[in-house]
């Protein structure tokens, strides 16, 4: 489980990275690109999940609000076993 939470956090804050990449958005076809890999990730680890999900996180998820699943997985660093 560990894992697979601390690689979801890790692939949220990338994502997050990329939207504010201004260097990336300057070639748009390559910023989406980007976007749709680092989604396509998101959406694996997300099944990689150890089953029952958080009912909280999986809402999040499944409406494809990251920054609320991110947020919520670094308010209680206890989710990750840290």
């Amino acid at each position: 489980m560990q894992k697979a939470v601390t690689d979801l956090k890790e692939a949220l804050r990338e994502r997050l990275a990329i939207i504010h990449d201004e260097e990336s958005r300057a070639d748009e076809a390559k910023h989406i690109a980007r976007l749709r890999e680092i989604s396509e990730k998101i959406d694996k680890l997300q099944g990689a999940l150890p089953q029952p999900v958080d009912p909280r996180l999986a809402h999040y998820l499944q409406r494809r609000s990251y920054d609320k699943a991110l947020e919520y997985l670094e308010a209680a660093p206890s989710r990750d076993g840290t």
